[in-house]
């Protein structure tokens, strides 16, 4: 397929720069495939809109505030640099723009510095000296890495904003964004419904948001990302199916670890280890029945995964209704629930 054909018509007004506050009341853009249909809901309405017995799937990956701004030795330069991934003996895999040679010296305070050690044109990576561990350093001065397109400075909020409920385990550089619309009183109604609650990890990398560069989607290569799918809810997955219910993903992220760990023949085992599983139209979906996820950006891996569950048509339309009605877009914006 052709990448422009997952190009939208957009409004930059339409993104969301803040939450929604209480995070329930986001709204929601609902698609039933069966009959192509859209209806305008809100997030809290979630208890109404699925059934007892469905069974909601969770990623509990937590962001590392891990945007840092540094010097160069001895220019003082200023450059920001994004920590992405722990290789171990206080190696780090980062984001940085500029020119880098092996051996620069990029201070990031007073006790603690990165050398770049490795910079090439796939990869960077940088040995951290600090007095305590780099995970423990940018808990106390790091920033919430929050995506370009808001184009704003991180606050000390974004720590509470750009967390999900259930975040548990420390390693993404991005959040699971639809998991952001959950409250503990939503969640409460949820159970009051019926609907099951299962979590598995996905630590958001830059294989999410590496950019697609080709013109035929198919020779995009994704980046690949660390998952964890537990026996919890590879058996709750199991119940909920053979009960006849559905597998309901809240966030893309979800999508891609549940599909990993499929088997060729439809079963869901325990899974512990990297994809880099690229969903386009014509994927065969294996356990994910429906979705609630935000709206994304076009020519993004995203919304192919998205346009692979409802047909490229469909959601072009989805999207235009949403920019019609003024839907707030991105990370921070409203969602869809694609049953």
């Amino acid at each position: 397929m052709q990448l422009s054909e997952f190009d939208f018509p957009f409004d930059p007004s339409l993104i969301a720069t803040h939450p929604n506050l209480p995070r329930d009341h986001a709204r929601l853009l609902v698609l039933q495939r069966l009959d192509r249909s859209f209806a305008h809901r809100r997030v809290d309405e979630l208890p109404d809109l699925l059934q007892s017995g469905d069974l909601l799937v969770v990623n509990d990956t937590k962001v590392l505030a891990a945007r840092v701004v540094g010097r160069k030795r001895p220019s003082g330069v200023k450059v920001e640099i994004l920590f992405v991934k722990d290789l171990g003996d206080a190696i780090w895999e980062v984001l940085i723009k500029g020119t880098f040679q092996p051996g620069q010296i990029l201070e990031m305070s007073a006790e603690a510095v990165a050398v770049v050690v490795e910079r090439g044109p796939t990869r960077t990576t940088v040995r951290v000296e600090s007095p305590i561990p780099l995970s423990e350093w940018l808990r106390q001065h790091g920033r919430m890495p929050l995506p370009p397109y808001m184009k704003r400075v991180p606050t000390d909020q974004d720590r509470e904003w750009y967390q999900t409920l259930f975040a548990q385990h420390e390693g993404a550089i991005a959040a699971p964004t639809a998991g952001l619309h959950f409250t503990p009183e939503l969640l409460a109604r949820l159970q009051q419904r019926g609907v099951g609650l299962a979590t598995v990890t996905l630590h958001v990398g830059v294989g999410t948001f590496k950019a697609v560069t080709v013109d035929q989607i198919e020779d995009h290569r994704m980046g690949s990302e660390w998952l964890e799918v537990g026996t919890e809810a590879v058996h709750a997955i199991e119940q909920a199916r053979a009960t006849g219910r559905r597998v309901v993903a809240v966030g893309t992220t979800v999508v891609r670890a549940l599909e990993t760990a499929a088997r060729a023949d439809g079963q869901i085992r325990p899974y512990r280890g990297e994809t880099d599983m690229f969903m386009t139209p014509g994927f065969s979906f294996k356990v994910v029945d429906a979705l609630l996820t935000n709206f994304h950006l076009p020519r993004t891996t995203l919304l192919m995964l998205v346009s692979a569950l409802v047909g490229t048509e469909y959601l072009r339309q989805a999207y235009a209704a949403a920019v019609r009605e003024r839907y707030r877009f991105y990370s921070y914006g409203d969602a869809m629930l694609i049953l």
